[in-house]
């Protein structure tokens, strides 16, 4: 064995491309409050990046909330369905996980539909509610045009979808033709949300300060409380000085606003993508990218010559190799114990990895997390600084915020030296925004038209 180099200096230099300085995380916030003005202006909504759809749900949970209701959540690799029963301050909640094969992700929407339907249908039949007539508030966290609380027009696929027949059509009548074709149960879709709203119900029903929802897993979105007179393009019933918009933050970007912080590796992850060009902030945050950041970081220092002796393995050079939650465990690790690292790095076949080399690969899952941190503290940030309320709550989910180990200490402090003077902020774990938030949507949404009624 002759010497060992470190290489560390040289990885560290070639991984300074993913640090955003203060004037950059600045510029960032400059150009996304410029892109969330667009999108809100009736002359320049149509042409904007950051879309901020109006999602016409009016009021928060006020926890008065009482019944039986179902949700739906479509927003990823798999969905559930939950059934909730609302009682005076509790809440009972059972859900079952549906797997969507990959063949119905890249299928017929029409497939993709009866899959749920036949779904939501065995589901009642298991929790005994087969004859009752339910309410559903149902979760689809892809971009959606409100029209209304129960129609929404599928913008565009996003996190590794393309169902045929979908984008430009009502998601809602999809589901209820499906509900209709098989004939055998009564269920009403009260109302159709982003994750990201049902996050900020959620967390609403227990801290009537939650402003703000945000969602960083699969992908990256925000939803905020919007005042109604900066809402130039809502058309319900006036009477309301609030109003829940939903960002779509994911697309920042995509008009190349993000270029001149996007590295090689951005530009790799994007051109291998089902959506090229499309969704470019969400691709340097969530954790559909993530891991694959990583890798292709791994690769070029590899073949440099400045990891593993220059050896890679086949797995290393396979496209999707490195799961993000790859980059969780390693960064679990205590400094200087590279547990998790060796475990990750035998199952990809490095295992002549040197503790020279761990502390490299560790270096570099550190430095993309942290970088894709930042990018959503430097989004809060900017909401937070332009609603100017004293004091938000940010309700968060997503397996990046739940499972990274440092993501939430990471954005505690990034946003504080981003928000203005006086302003203060909370940083909440939903539990289970996406269906619990559903299901709330559902119940204020009855209660809306029973108040109606």
């Amino acid at each position: 064995m002759g010497m060992a180099i470190n290489n560390l200096p040289a990885i560290r230099e070639e991984c300074e491309v993913f640090h955003l300085s203060d004037k950059q995380i600045r510029e960032i916030m400059t150009r996304l409050h410029n892109d969330l003005l667009k999108g809100l202006g009736k002359d320049t909504h149509a042409t904007s990046i950051v879309k901020c759809w109006i999602t016409y749900i009016q009021d928060l949970p006020n926890g008065k909330e009482r019944g039986k209701f179902l949700a739906l959540d479509l927003g990823g690799t798999n969905f559930r369905v939950l059934i909730i029963n609302l009682g005076e301050n509790h809440f009972d909640m059972q859900s079952k996980i549906y797997a969507i094969p990959n063949h119905i992700m890249t299928g017929t929407g029409v497939a993709l539909f009866d899959h749920i339907a036949e779904c939501l249908a065995n589901f009642m039949k298991e929790h005994n509610v087969y004859e009752e007539r339910l309410a559903l508030g149902f979760t689809f966290s892809f971009p959606l045009k409100q029209l209304g609380l129960t129609k929404g027009i599928l913008q565009r696929w996003t996190k590794g979808f393309s169902c045929s027949g979908v984008v430009g059509e009502d998601v809602v009548q999809g589901l209820k033709d499906a509900i209709a074709r098989r004939g055998d149960v009564q269920i009403d879709i009260c109302a159709i949300l982003n994750d990201t709203t049902g996050t900020l119900m959620s967390c609403a029903w227990k801290n009537h300060n939650c402003k703000i929802g945000l969602i960083v897993g699969t992908g990256s979105n925000a939803c905020y409380v919007e005042k109604t007179e900066n809402c130039e393009l809502f058309d319900g019933e006036p009477g309301k000085s609030e109003l829940l918009i939903n960002t779509e933050w994911g697309a920042f970007g995509d008009d190349g606003t993000l270029d001149f912080v996007r590295t090689e590796f951005d530009r790799e992850v994007d051109a291998n993508s089902i959506n090229p060009g499309k969704q470019i902030q969400e691709k340097m945050i969530s954790g559909m990218y993530m891991g694959e950041l990583v890798r292709l970081a791994l690769v070029k220092f590899t073949r440099m010559g400045l990891l593993f002796g220059g050896h890679g393995s086949d797995l290393l050079f396979e496209r999707g190799s490195f799961y993000t939650k790859y980059v969780s465990e390693i960064e679990s690790d205590k400094l200087g114990d590279y547990t998790s690292c060796m475990d990750v790095l035998e199952e990809l076949g490095l295992s002549h990895a040197t503790d020279a080399d761990m502390a490299a690969v560790r270096h570099v899952c550190e430095c993309v997390s942290r970088r894709a941190a930042h990018l959503v503290s430097a989004g809060i940030a900017t909401l937070l600084n332009k609603m100017g309320e004293p004091r938000v709550t940010v309700g968060i989910d997503g397996s990046v915020y739940r499972f990274h180990p440092h993501f939430h200490a990471l954005m505690c402090e990034k946003i504080a030296q981003l928000v203005s003077p006086g302003i203060q902020f909370d940083l909440m774990l939903s539990e289970d925004g996406s269906g619990r938030g559903a299901a709330l949507v559902a119940a204020v949404a009855c209660r809306q038209s029973q108040n109606v009624a």
